[in-house]
């Protein structure tokens, strides 16, 4: 893939096929567990007339395939038959059950990362602090093109070192409603599956059209209210570094650790009929990398599941949730989390910022990585000859293409 935005065809491997013949594929299989479904109006259409979202660059996703082969399991530990964060920390429901919409953008990386790090907030200051971390910040100032995708790392790294404004969703839709500084600015839509009643536009049409990158924020909205309403100020942020875990018992104990984690999985054709049940893959080819928010774990039937909390509006799925199986790395689902540190001391008025206090040249891969992916290198130039190899002023010192001199602006 060279776009971590992907509007990846559907059915490659049975073009031939409509969509309700891959419904009926998916409903005869021996051993599914999980109801597929669409809208009425798709129904006949061909699988490569339909297309999917997904937004974390293949890159991306080889990094955590490399990270899960890098890490060991840890030692088992007796793990309780279920888990749920939003039962667990009663006090921070309202922000865990938060289902969020990125509209038609691929910015699912930032969502994941924004709602999760809302939760790990509430919970880390034991609800002194409920509040939804904004996706339009994360979106558009952790990455040049937000809309085109990420990874599960960099976002994590923008909230630890520059914090993340207050934001609920479009047009102060949501739980929290109007008042935050940066709600998200683009609008809902019906994502995939039946349309239920879900009262927004679907994928694609003229209600929902293909979305690109919104600037990077610099200052609230004018419907931000105190104290909502100075941006700097309303930054949050962490000083310790950000977490990560792989496979079973590392993520379900970093969930009851500290809270709902970000992950990607492997999309395939047959997701986007997702309806309700524990989902695994039956049918169809890859069609890209999809960031989600885990918040917990549990058993149906002796069958063990994630409860993962999606970005689709709450009307997706079972109420913006979906399960999937749990213990067999499902899609890839269990080869790397991030977060943050379960003890993280949250304080308002922006990190750090991105440059390392030494400057020095021996900044490790991550914060490497970090300072490409978020076009850092306009903010280390000035104070840094060199940056990971990646702000000298001589090749290979280049961002996105370009020499980091160009980016001084």
């Amino acid at each position: 893939m060279k776009n971590a935005f992907i509007l990846s065809v559907l059915g490659v491997a049975s073009a031939q096929h409509d969509r309700k013949a891959m419904i009926a594929e998916i409903q005869s299989t021996p051993g599914v567990l999980w109801t597929a479904g669409m809208s009425a109006k798709f129904e006949n259409e061909p699988l490569a007339t339909l297309r999917i979202l997904s937004g974390v660059k293949a890159e991306a996703m080889a990094k955590r395939v490399e990270y899960a082969k890098a890490h060991k399991p840890l030692t088992a530990v007796a793990l309780p038959d279920s888990f749920d964060s939003e039962a667990n920390w009663p006090q921070c429901a309202k922000v865990i059950g938060d289902i969020r919409d990125q509209s038609m953008c691929g910015c699912c990386w930032a969502f994941a990362a924004a709602s999760a790090a809302s939760d790990r907030l509430c919970i880390a200051t034991n609800a002194t602090t409920v509040v939804p971390l904004s996706a339009e910040d994360v979106c558009f100032c952790a990455s040049a093109d937000g809309c085109q995708g990420g990874d599960i790392s960099g976002p994590w790294d923008y909230i630890q070192s520059q914090g993340a404004v207050t934001g609920g969703q479009y047009q102060g839709t949501g739980p929290f409603g109007e008042g935050m500084c940066q709600d998200f600015s683009l609008p809902h839509c019906h994502h995939h599956g039946p349309q239920g009643d879900d009262p927004y536009p679907a994928e694609g049409t003229k209600g929902c059209p293909q979305q690109k990158s919104a600037q990077c924020p610099k200052t609230c909205d004018s419907a931000a209210k105190a104290p909502h309403n100075v941006f700097k100020k309303d930054k949050w942020s962490f000083p310790e570094a950000a977490g990560a875990a792989s496979g079973e018992q590392g993520i379900a104990q970093a969930i009851m650790a500290g809270g709902p984690v970000e992950t990607a999985f492997t999309v395939y054709d047959d997701f986007s009929n997702y309806v309700s049940g524990i989902y695994h893959h039956v049918s169809g080819e890859e069609a890209g990398g999809h960031a989600v928010r885990i918040v917990g774990f549990g058993v149906e039937g002796g069958v063990k599941y994630w409860k993962v909390a999606n970005s689709w509006n709450p009307h997706w799925g079972e109420k913006g949730y979906f399960r999937i199986k749990r213990g067999n790395n499902e899609a890839g689902i269990e080869d790397q989390v991030t977060f943050s540190p379960a003890n993280a001391k949250w304080s308002p008025g922006g990190g750090s910022g991105p440059a390392p206090g030494t400057c020095a040249d021996t900044e490790d891969s991550s914060y490497c990585d970090y300072t490409k992916t978020a076009s850092a290198c306009k903010f280390n130039f000035a104070k840094c000859k060199k940056t990971c190899g990646c702000c000298d002023k001589t090749p290979p010192g280049y961002c996105f293409g370009e020499e980091a001199s160009d980016l001084l602006v």
